[in-house]
């Protein structure tokens, strides 16, 4: 299908379900990579044409509107010309349910940790209103946001060495109107940091350098700084290890996604006792350690 074909069947679809086949044919027709919001063609042409009708639910009923069908075509044809990814091309995001600003400056949320947050960090930690939390590397500021958001009461302290990150990451600290519960600092990880946080979250680089130039070209629009975790993909990952318990309260918990370098993690500590916890809604590659477990395995 090229782009003629497809506002020929915008222009003859009666229903945004039409549209939405309509639009996931086109991008079939590309073969093109998935994996920054959505995992195939249909979920990414939802959430193309939501995104034009601005979500209201009323739009997904009626019958689509035509003067949707430029823009929509517009930005179809360059998903598969340029090959980015639809969340650069809209400047949006979903995570825990929440919206977010995105664009080149960072890396697109899509972590697994989501379903850790929406439930509060439960049951791995259980937080009181005098907690605070560290996020360690924070990009956009979604984990940070998305903690404020399901965690009332809990303040939030968000670092990342980038200066261009933090500002995409204030406006969603803005937008979410989270600027008394949510501290951005510009911090090499521990660098800048002061006290003791009940968890720390953090979903460093950890791509292998070797694989970042296999990746699909789809991920050579996001920060080479987020993706690149050095030859084995822990090379902020071993530091986090090191400079943690120093920053946990005695009851604390650390909670790191490695992702891909999960295998490389077990072979680098193979005693270290971590939780690699469990995901309903799929992803792996996230660990869990409690203060005593950190210190105990470094003591040892």
């Amino acid at each position: 299908m090229n782009v003629c074909e497809l506002r020929k069947s915008l222009k003859n679809g009666e229903s945004s379900e039409s549209w939405v086949i309509a639009i996931s044919h086109f991008f079939k027709s590309y073969e093109l990579n998935y994996g920054h919001g959505t995992d195939n063609s249909l979920d990414e042409a939802y959430w193309l044409l939501r995104a034009q009708q601005g979500w209201g639910p009323e739009s997904w009923l009626q019958p689509p509107n035509l003067d949707l069908i430029d823009s929509i075509v517009e930005l179809a044809g360059r998903r598969v010309i340029e090959r980015k990814p639809l969340a650069y091309l809209l400047g949006e995001a979903w995570f825990a349910g929440l919206c977010f600003n995105v664009d080149e400056r960072v890396l697109i949320p899509r972590s697994p940790l989501a379903e850790v947050i929406e439930r509060g960090l439960r049951p791995w930690c259980w937080l009181e209103a005098t907690d605070r939390v560290l996020d360690i590397g924070t990009g956009s500021a979604c984990l940070a946001v998305a903690v404020a958001h399901y965690c009332p009461g809990i303040s939030v302290d968000a670092t990342e060495i980038s200066d261009v990150a933090l500002e995409v990451a204030k406006a969603n600290v803005d937008q979410h109107k989270f600027e008394d519960k949510v501290q951005l600092i510009k911090s090499d990880l521990f660098s800048a940091v002061e006290g003791r946080y009940r968890v720390i979250l953090s979903n460093p680089p950890y791509v292998p350098r070797k694989r970042l130039e296999k990746l699909p070209v789809e991920y050579s629009h996001e920060p080479m700084l987020a993706l690149d975790g050095g030859i084995s993909g822990l090379d902020l990952i071993d530091r986090l290890l090191i400079g943690a318990a120093d920053h946990l309260t005695s009851n604390g918990v650390l909670i790191v996604e490695v992702g891909e370098a999960q295998e490389a993690f077990m072979e680098s500590y193979p005693v270290l006792p971590v939780t690699w916890l469990q995901f309903e809604r799929g992803g792996d590659g996230v660990f869990m350690l409690t203060r005593d477990e950190l210190t105990g395995y470094l003591e040892g």
